[in-house]
């Protein structure tokens, strides 16, 4: 069984900059690595990054 002792609990904020730092430092290391990433941007999905899929218009 494993114990943790926790002295004090972790707030909201805390875990929130956590992981915002988390993601920033992921997408900075997909950025030097060439990958790309997708994200949210108003609601459309975006590809971020020089190998992202360039989405071609339809003719409609």
């Amino acid at each position: 069984m494993i114990h943790v002792d926790q002295t004090s609990p972790i707030s909201a904020t805390t875990l929130l900059a956590s992981l915002k730092r988390a993601v920033e430092q992921e997408l900075e290391r997909k950025r030097r690595l060439g990958h790309y990433y997708v994200a949210d941007e108003n609601g459309q999905i975006v590809f971020q990054g020089d190998d992202a899929p360039v989405e071609k218009q339809k003719n409609n």
